[in-house]
């Protein structure tokens, strides 16, 4: 029974790849530049605010260190979100980075993502996302239908083996072992069209975010072959990177039904008396690296310096990175 994948919606798009997801939404302006445009890590490395080679010699592939600036910039990102979120109304929440293979099977990502998980010698798993534990959280448990939606935002460490992604992505900090992420996650109660406007509610955070920072991006309706096992339906946000000239995957927004709470047996009791379980939701508010190289990259100017977006000034204490 735990390998019997969710049913998709009825509105999402039939599709074999990436190549039938549906663009739904752009936003924000292209930027034009009159000067060669560099890649988020050459923009770093010539700022001095990254070194991936020490990084390698100490910890193996898609390792980096973050330095200076670059440090600011990252966690008064991670605070803006927190932040941003809680005036949401979401309980913030920090979570176990480790957990057991109940969690694992519960959510979805255990059978099908095995691989792309690090276990420790006591059997546990390093997680991917938060969504791991935040979902899990009321494991067991029986809500009352007036306790719902109940909102959480969780900030962890994420650890992925990137299994499938041999020489993609190998340079800068776009695809790697260990980042930092808040994550939104949201159960409601059993009824769809409550849990499709809470879909959408929970993208509005994300676009949000992305057009304070001033990031141009676009939202794609994701077709049945490029959906996981356990969603039920999904967005993805991609966000511009001027070097490649094309937009890049920073977020996922998906929703669940039942499929994760018949598995955690997280269940309500509705206002007749009946017990239902509850549905389940989760979006990426910010993923660190992938964001910060998205900045780099569009806030870049014709001396190698990069301008702060304004909204992440009081953190880093200046407007402009520039090498001293």
């Amino acid at each position: 029974m735990f390998q019997i994948p969710n049913p998709s919606a009825d509105d999402v798009p039939v599709g074999k790849d990436e190549s039938g997801n549906v663009e739904v939404k752009t936003w924000g302006n292209i930027p034009k530049f009159d000067y060669p445009v560099l890649p988020h890590e050459e923009l770093a490395e010539g700022l001095d605010l990254l070194d991936n080679k020490r990084a390698v010699r100490i910890a193996g592939s898609r390792a980096f260190f973050t330095k200076n600036d670059l440090v600011l910039l990252e966690y008064g990102l991670l605070m803006y979100a927190l932040k941003m979120m809680i005036g949401e109304g979401y309980t913030p929440m920090t979570v176990p980075w480790m957990v057991n293979d109940e969690a694992m099977w519960g959510t979805g990502y255990f059978p099908w993502g095995m691989e792309d998980h690090y276990k420790t010698q006591d059997g546990q798993s390093l997680i991917g996302t938060a969504e791991v534990s935040l979902t899990a959280f009321y494991k067991d448990e029986i809500l009352n239908e007036n306790d719902l939606p109940v909102k959480m935002v969780g900030i962890s460490p994420c650890y992925r083996r990137e299994i499938g992604s041999y020489g993609k992505d190998t340079k800068g900090i776009f695809r790697v072992h260990q980042f930092n992420k808040v994550e939104q996650v949201v159960y409601t109660v059993a009824d769809e069209e409550e849990t499709r406007k809470m879909h959408d509610q929970m993208l509005g955070h994300t676009e949000k975010l992305l057009q304070a920072l001033g990031l141009p991006y676009h939202v794609l309706l994701m077709c049945t072959g490029d959906m996981g096992a356990g969603q039920r339906r999904k967005y993805d946000v991609e966000v511009w990177f001027p070097s490649q000239n094309t937009y890049r995957e920073t977020h996922s927004d998906s929703y669940f039904n039942d499929f994760q709470s018949r598995r955690l047996n997280i269940r309500y009791r509705a206002k007749d008396g009946t017990q239902k379980f509850v549905y389940t939701l989760n979006n990426t508010v910010v993923a660190t690296p992938r964001i910060l190289g998205a900045i780099l990259e569009n806030y870049q100017q014709a001396d190698g310096s990069v301008k702060v977006p304004e909204i992440l000034v009081p953190f880093v204490g200046k407007d402009i990175i520039k090498r001293d």
